[in-house]
């Protein structure tokens, strides 16, 4: 094991970007100047990209700019406490096992890397070198996600059993003018298409609604475009104790996100801020239908049509340092970012293999 001291979490901590593109700076940077629980002072940024590193003086004037995450790593040795990791996923395992391999905590987004094998290998850095690793699933901190939690906290609708989970887009995620506005449709740097990009949120909703890991997954996608990248995704997967399906598009006609959660005893179904639960009551007359459902609804502002979601983010960032000041170097979320990234390799396997059923490892022997 790598003989680092121990890890520490002051109230303060001093952290560096690495890539400037559109989430780091309509996401990541304004959420760390909200208030919360840890203040966060983002003291370095890296990125290769020279306009890039232009906007980003302008947006932290007193911040240390750099070309590269070596070149940064080096020069801010013993001044930074964490690094966030917002390039492109194809540099995701290399820059977080660099920073973790300097005694330095990560936060890296999704998906943690475009390989089973890279996503294993950054859990392992973690844990040799005592520092966090931690993914940014940010959706499990929107408004309305964190309602649904309440709910099933609550246990009104039972054990779950089936999830389904739609994710429409009318186009993909654009980047940045000054750098590959389109990267995402770009394998190389991208990793794959809609299933890479989406998947991890999809997949560890999946896994935190229906208690576990599936077991085995099948699935379809297909490129509309002249791109390498597929744009349209669906897939269904088998758990210990249920089933769940999921369809992502970058070509629908509308920009929209349609969840439902069916338990032993009622459903749950979202879309976008709007929630319904229904819930199984037993009837009070001869004469009615042997079940009727109770129905709640209510709406909770999370702004899905803001791709920035600065305050998803800002939660997400508290959750970080709660995982610094537990010294939790690969949490229950890091788990479920190797899953993710384990369930979309299986995914691409099968689509590519004529929708054959991929069986899955169990999830002890993920963790070992």
């Amino acid at each position: 094991m790598t003989d680092f001291p121990p890890s520490n979490a002051p109230r303060d901590l001093r952290g560096a970007i690495v890539g400037y593109g559109f989430i780091a700076e309509r996401g990541h940077a304004p959420a760390y100047a909200l208030p919360g629980e840890t203040r966060f002072q983002i003291v370095a940024i890296a990125d290769g990209c020279a306009a890039r590193r232009e906007k980003a003086h302008a947006a932290f004037p007193q911040a240390r700019i750099y070309e590269g995450h070596e070149q940064l790593l080096e020069a801010e040795r013993g001044r930074i406490d964490f690094v966030d990791v917002a390039t492109p996923p194809c540099d995701h395992a290399r820059v977080a096992t660099h920073a973790l391999s300097r005694g330095l905590h990560v936060l890296c987004e999704k998906p943690l890397a475009t390989t089973a094998a890279d996503a294993r290998r950054m859990l392992a850095r973690a844990r040799d070198s005592r520092r966090v690793l931690f993914p940014s699933h940010n959706y499990k901190h929107a408004p309305v996600v964190k309602a649904v939690r309440r709910v099933l906290d609550q246990g009104a609708i039972g054990a779950v059993r089936l999830v389904t989970l739609q994710t429409f887009r009318t186009t993909h995620a654009k980047g940045v003018d000054e750098w590959r506005r389109d990267w995402r449709r770009e394998r190389r740097f991208s990793g794959g298409g809609i299933a890479m990009d989406h998947g991890s949120h999809t997949f560890y909703l999946a896994f935190d609604w229906l208690g576990g890991y599936p077991t085995s997954i099948s699935a379809k996608m297909s490129t509309l475009g002249v791109f390498d990248t597929e744009d349209n995704f669906s897939c269904s997967m088998t758990f210990p104790h249920g089933t769940a399906s999921a369809h992502l598009s970058w070509t629908a006609g509308v920009r929209k996100v349609l969840y439902t959660i069916h338990g032993e005893r009622g459903a749950i179904r979202v879309e976008d801020d709007d929630v319904e639960v229904a819930i199984m009551k037993e009837a009070t007359s001869r004469t009615a239908s042997p079940t009727v459902w109770e129905t709640h609804k209510l709406s909770v502002s999370s702004d899905w049509m803001d791709a920035s979601h600065v305050g998803w983010f800002r939660s997400l960032f508290d959750q970080f340092a709660g995982a610094i000041a537990r010294e939790d170097f690969v949490s229950p979320e890091t788990e479920a970012s190797l899953g993710c990234v384990e369930l979309i390799t299986a995914a691409y396997e099968s689509a590519f293999d004529g929708s054959r059923e991929r069986l899955l490892a169990a999830r002890a022997e993920r963790a070992a």
